[in-house]
């Protein structure tokens, strides 16, 4: 899917989205040093990317897009099976 096929309103999130984790990776501190941005705004920020999920989540469900990925836990089951190609075999092949 490229960009020309989500609405405006999709585009402004997703930029939205990027800007505020690029403003709280860029100012990010170390575990001992004081924080360049207030309790409050860190706060305000967290509430906003939660929204801005939640409407993308509502944006795709309403386009017929319902999002299929989810978060993993490493030992979780996998539904499909990996095989690597140099296993498989032509039938009747038992070399």
């Amino acid at each position: 899917m490229t960009e020309q096929d989500f609405s405006k309103e999709e585009r402004i999130l997703s930029m939205v989205k990027r800007v505020l984790t690029d403003v709280a990776k860029e100012t990010f501190a170390k575990p001992g040093h004081v924080h360049p941005l207030s309790d409050d705004t860190i706060h305000s920020m967290r509430d906003c990317l939660g929204l801005i999920a939640a409407r993308q989540a509502e944006l795709q469900e309403e386009a017929g897009r319902p999002s299929t990925s989810r978060p993993r836990y490493v030992d979780e089951p996998r539904d499909s099976v990996v095989v690597p190609i140099s296993e498989i075999k032509k039938r009747g092949d038992d070399s």
